[in-house]
């Protein structure tokens, strides 16, 4: 079967410009949510996975889901630490941190409104375990003082968060030495200070968790069964990536679904529209169908061109929608993470498998958009198309 050159399908759109313009804009706004709502979910998930180390674990209570419904108490905090295969630093110190968690609640700069922010105990062994982590500005807490120091979404993005300011929860002030640059990772959203002086601040007298850095990473599950099995603890171990990951599983999960419903509404008029479009054109061009046809070219070379033509249309349509959409890249937003109930800081990321579905995404609406007018203008007769030319 003879097929109709790709210049030939070209030409036909440039010659209804303004009509291939306006649909394929049309399809773009769609591509584009479709987009960001895809690079809206990695972002959270690329965060709160950077957050955490491929040697270290976390521990918690068994049987929670996140920090702050954990609670460690003392004597099961020095069992876990005196298991076997855990790293130590250069001055032969175990490398554990054992952690209190809490949330507190802020004023944003933005708006005044109040959000909900984790504010982490730890020690100078703390930010050991997190080597993503380092000073921006200023320097670190000095351990038994109500000295603090905030990650880089919390100080830009939170009233008396910044270096110098002062924040008052736990029923004291606690003065901002420092900023963390956390490399966009879960932990740009929190603030860190001394882990007793957190305990006494908030009155507990349990850890929320504790960051152990194995020696070596492939010991993970020796450590785990030796948790398991020991009768005192009432504990569980998670790799930290492993931890993290799951911390983003919700959250991401109901961005996509809703972002990905919001997506098929809209492409439903985005389908409409380019169906109406390429109806018109088979309409306009019933003479030329006449001629193609008379020429040699069977039904179904007229139905792959048409059909191509479309998909051409929704493909540009892509392509810009992808566009605009990666320049989302170079935004910083936060939101609320379903599983911490904390503001959690992220960016948009575009990956080559969002790249990949998105423009799959614009060749279906062009494909559904296309096929029927199409599928008309190869059951035109030669007979009834000369005469109507």
């Amino acid at each position: 079967m003879k097929a109709l050159p790709l210049s030939y399908i070209a030409r036909n759109l440039w010659v209804r410009r303004v009509t291939t313009v306006l649909t394929a804009l049309g399809m773009a706004l769609v591509v584009y949510v479709f987009a960001t709502v895809l690079m809206m979910s990695e972002g959270i998930r690329a965060t709160l996975v950077a957050t955490g180390q491929p040697d270290n674990v976390v521990v918690l209570r068994k049987g929670a889901g996140a920090e702050i419904n954990s609670a460690i108490a003392r004597a099961q905090a020095a069992v876990v630490e005196s298991l076997p295969g855990i790293a130590t630093d250069a001055l032969g110190r175990r490398l554990v941190s054992k952690e209190p968690v809490a949330l507190i609640n802020l004023p944003k700069r933005s708006s005044g409104k109040p959000s909900n922010v984790t504010v982490r105990g730890t020690s100078d062994l703390g930010l050991a375990l997190r080597p993503q982590v380092r000073l921006a500005a200023g320097r670190m807490f000095r351990p038994g003082t109500s000295e603090i120091v905030t990650g880089r979404a919390i100080a830009d993005g939170f009233v008396g968060a910044g270096r110098g300011e002062t924040l008052r929860f736990g029923g004291r002030d606690w003065t901002v030495v420092g900023v963390l640059d956390a490399g966009r990772s879960g932990f740009d959203s929190e603030i860190w200070g001394d882990s007793e002086q957190m305990m006494q601040a908030f009155r507990r007298r349990d850890f929320s968790s504790m960051v152990v850095r194995l020696a070596d990473a492939s010991d993970f599950e020796r450590t785990r069964a030796a948790i398991d099995s020991d009768p005192r603890l009432l504990l569980e171990a998670k790799p930290e990536i492993r931890f993290y990951a799951e911390q983003s599983e919700a959250l991401a999960t109901f961005i996509s679904i809703l972002g990905t419903a919001l997506s098929v509404i809209f492409s439903i008029g985005a389908i409409v529209g380019a169906m109406i479009t390429m109806f018109a054109a088979v309409a306009q061009r019933v003479g030329e169908i006449g001629t193609l046809r008379a020429l040699g070219f069977r039904r179904g070379a007229v139905l792959v061109a048409f059909l191509a033509e479309a998909m051409l249309l929704a493909l540009v349509g892509g392509v810009v929608g992808l566009a605009a959409a990666s320049l989302m890249q170079t935004v910083n937003i936060s939101t609320t993470n379903f599983q911490t109930f904390s503001e959690l800081a992220f960016r948009f990321t575009l990956t080559p498998g969002i790249a990949v579905k998105t423009l799959l995404f614009a060749l279906l609406m062009g494909l559904l958009g296309g096929f029927i007018p199409a599928w008309r203008a190869a059951r035109l007769s030669i007979v009834d198309c000369l005469r109507e030319a």
